[in-house]
């Protein structure tokens, strides 16, 4: 993590709309979140401030995001934060910042989805809307977009790391469904819209269920299976089936060997990061741990099957 040397205020805020954006200066600002890349700011009760924070790859994320979002919102079922302005970098941040819509809602690491049935539907569908062939010019993904086996020994490690921690209880049935994914064929369809990172904190919830989609700086074009991963990463027991059933065109049998490779990945870095939450340590965060873990041991259930 590379957090700023400037601290991230309200006032900062406020100054930098009055700079670039002065017709929104006068909305009230308040913290949102601060999130892995960005810090958020809500502006009024519609509208929101991302500025970057951490991750030097974050500038380049918000332009994707600027650049790519307001096209794809539109055919999109569930709400998005949909950039409106673009700030640029200046004396007073040295970064680039957007304006996007507030899209309202929990993150699900800390609201739980718990109607299954309903949210395989919306996730469902708002995948099969998002994944339709991208231009050639598209963005490329950034470590989510190879084939699983460029991923091996960084997961082995990973892997290995957990089970001396003692979290992970079962790793010879972790490694198998790992394994199983990187032998499975691969995508030989055409580049699709990902979102690419859709991990708990990156889908929010109302009433048990999704009510929209956030942090699609990941968006690249690719294999689905990183984005089917989410079947078993989000919905509760029991309710990925009907998620497979619902999406459309249905994923064949290799698309979900590799995104159970995917989900049992990030599953594998929830639980590094939940922990490090546990132990204080930058970077960690507690609410990540405990929706990995239960992702692990449905895909271990899922493999037994």
């Amino acid at each position: 993590m590379t957090h700023t040397k400037i601290e991230i205020t309200a006032e900062l805020v406020r100054e930098l709309l009055l700079d670039q954006h002065p017709d929104l200066a006068d909305h009230p600002v308040s913290l949102g979140a601060r999130g892995w890349d960005n810090q958020l700011w809500r502006l009024g009760d519609d509208l929101a401030v991302r500025l970057p924070w951490a991750t030097e790859s974050a500038d380049a994320l918000l332009r994707k995001e600027h650049t790519w979002l307001p096209a794809l919102a539109p055919r999109l079922p569930l709400p998005i934060p949909v950039p409106q302005r673009l700030g640029q970098p200046s004396p007073r941040f040295p970064r680039p910042w957007i304006v996007t819509t507030w899209v309202p809602g929990q993150p699900a690491d800390r609201a739980p989805i718990t109607r299954g049935a309903q949210a395989a539907d919306a996730l469902a569908a708002f995948l099969t809307a998002l994944h339709q062939p991208a231009p050639e010019h598209a963005p490329a993904g950034r470590d989510r977009g190879g084939p699983l086996a460029d991923y091996s020994e960084g997961f082995i490690q990973g892997l290995a790391s957990a089970t001396e921690m003692g979290l992970i209880p079962d790793p010879d049935a972790v490694r198998a469904v790992w394994d199983d994914a990187v032998a499975a064929p691969g995508w030989t369809g055409p580049a699709l819209w990902l979102h690419g990172d859709l991990h708990p904190a990156n889908i929010l919830t109302t009433d048990g269920t999704i009510c929209g989609v956030i942090d699609f700086g990941d968006l690249f074009a690719g294999d689905p299976a990183g984005d089917l991963a989410a079947a078993w990463s989000l919905l509760p027991d029991g309710a990925a089936d009907r998620f497979h059933a619902a999406y459309q065109p249905a994923p064949d049998a290799a698309t979900l060997r590799r995104a159970r490779g995917w989900a049992v990945r990030r599953a594998l870095g929830g639980i590094h990061i939940g922990e490090a939450g546990l132990r204080g340590r930058p970077g960690g965060k507690a609410t990540w741990g405990p929706p990995a873990h239960a992702a692990l041991q449905r895909l271990i259930a899922t493999a037994q099957r």
